[in-house]
């Protein structure tokens, strides 16, 4: 027969079993909280996953829709740099036939002599005038400090009074389109004299060279 601390030691055994059966039981209704909201992370990962792509497809539409209306305006812009080429040498001609007539010559002309030398005047202003028109814009770079970005130096003129590096005589006119260069001025550049002044030369350099 058993004694009551063998009875006792039994009852203990099984109610510790029982709690123990009880605990495995719990155990995975208590694992089983992450897995519900294992599903929940995951959209939420996919809709932060789709709203970026969205985002950046937004992106790469509106760059191309800038890059496209750049194209089309550079097009409309500098389509016509090779015919505005050709009209400056149809004017360089004009302004050529012009200085080969003295000033004392021009303004004693009489007669047909006088008509056709206004007449030349009038068709290079109007040439001049129809390419201001179409965005080619004459430089005028006397007494500017030399940019070799917009001017082409020919030669240097020994000048101690002008500052060096300055542009004293312009030997063929120079012509931009928007914001490039079609031609560049010609120049003649002053050479011994004094050098120009810091914030001179700071705002030469200044100049828009995005070209």
């Amino acid at each position: 027969m058993m004694s009551d601390d063998d009875k006792k030691q039994d009852e203990t055994e099984v109610q510790d079993t029982a709690e123990a059966q009880g605990a495995e039981k719990e155990a995975p209704q208590e694992n089983d909280a992450p897995e519900a909201a294992d599903p929940l992370s995951a959209l939420e990962s996919e809709n932060a996953k789709l709203k970026d792509r969205l985002l950046r497809a937004v992106a790469e539409m509106e760059n191309l829709r800038k890059r496209s209306e750049r194209d089309v305006k550079d097009a409309r812009q500098y389509a016509i740099a090779n015919f505005a080429r050709d009209m400056l040498t149809a004017t360089d001609n004009l302004s050529r036939a012009l200085m080969t007539m003295p000033q004392e010559a021009r303004d004693e002309a009489e007669g047909t002599f006088k008509s056709l030398i206004e007449g030349v005047e009038m068709t290079e202003r109007e040439m001049i005038r129809l390419l201001e028109k179409n965005g080619i814009k004459k430089i005028e770079p006397k007494g500017e400090k030399f940019d070799p970005h917009f001017h082409q130096a020919m030669f240097e003129v020994p000048n101690p009074d002008a500052v060096e590096g300055t542009v004293t005589e312009v030997v063929q006119a120079g012509y931009v389109i928007g914001e490039r260069v079609l031609r560049p001025a010609m120049v003649g550049v002053a050479k011994g004299g004094p050098k120009a002044a810091p914030a001179a030369a700071e705002q030469g350099d200044n100049v828009d060279k995005s070209v």
